[in-house]
């Protein structure tokens, strides 16, 4: 199933995405066996999305793709480079990117991302399937300056959290294996970024494996995996488009802070 999480006149509500573009409700909670219900008049693009779940932690990886590694001359990450986004950075499709009026330099960053299903610690490598709900298209936007003086200090938080720099979506797919996906990101129609999951330095299950060694992961969690080679930056009135390959298209305009 495709999951996605939309604002009804009632308030944030879920629902599943049919081949043709419909949508159908969803009863029930994602995460304890839910079952679809009758269309609800309206297709996706008429939707205003949220992110596909609500997310108690969204914890990401840095210098995961062996080509993004190479074109930076950095050095191959031993263990996953983990930091996280607050919640208030998180957004849906369509929403809006605000370009902070304290940066100069805002990228872009593809990203597939697992969304966890069951609550977990010391997940072995071999049951962390039991515990993926499925997958999401992510864009891990970055103040690059901002992250640059953070990264001099040995700390990194300003450059990745600011407001609306984590969209999500615009659905989670149940049923992809997303071992060896094509990921792409495309700025005003251009490609900018064209990659493999296959080229992951640490794969999914050795995430979510290593990961809940620290931290317990919870129904909900977004884990975003890495962006490949490629990155590059954006302006206000550019369109950011990530597409993975089987998951969807994830659509977010570029506008200045107000």
């Amino acid at each position: 199933m495709k999951l996605l999480r939309y604002q009804s006149q009632a308030g944030p509500a879920h629902g599943v995405l049919e081949a043709d573009g419909s949508v159908r409700e969803l009863l029930g909670s994602p995460f304890e066996r839910p079952e679809v219900g009758r269309p609800i008049g309206k297709k996706l693009d008429q939707l205003t999305l949220l992110t596909p779940v609500e997310a108690p932690k969204c914890i990401c990886v840095g210098l995961n793709y062996k080509k993004h590694i190479e074109e930076t001359n950095a050095k191959t990450p031993e263990f996953p480079m983990l930091f996280m986004k607050p919640r208030t950075a998180l957004v849906g499709h369509g929403a809006e990117v605000v370009y902070p009026k304290i940066s100069q330099h805002v990228d872009y960053e593809a990203e597939l991302v697992v969304v966890i299903g069951k609550r977990g610690r010391l997940i072995p490598r071999e049951r962390v399937a039991e515990h993926v709900l499925g997958y999401s298209i992510g864009n891990d936007v970055s103040a690059r300056d901002w992250q640059r003086r953070e990264m001099a200090n040995g700390f990194l938080l300003w450059g990745k959290g600011f407001d609306t720099f984590g969209p999500i979506g615009p659905v989670v797919d149940t049923d992809v294996d997303a071992s060896d996906l094509r990921i792409q990101l495309r700025v005003n129609g251009q490609v900018k970024q064209d990659a493999r999951t296959s080229d992951l330095l640490f794969d999914v299950p050795h995430l979510v494996s290593e990961i809940s060694r620290a931290i317990t992961l919870e129904p909900g969690d977004c884990i975003m995996t890495g962006t490949p080679s490629g990155v590059g930056p954006v302006k206000p009135g550019d369109v950011m488009e990530v597409e993975i390959e089987g998951i969807g298209v994830l659509r977010n305009p570029v506008v200045a802070d107000r």
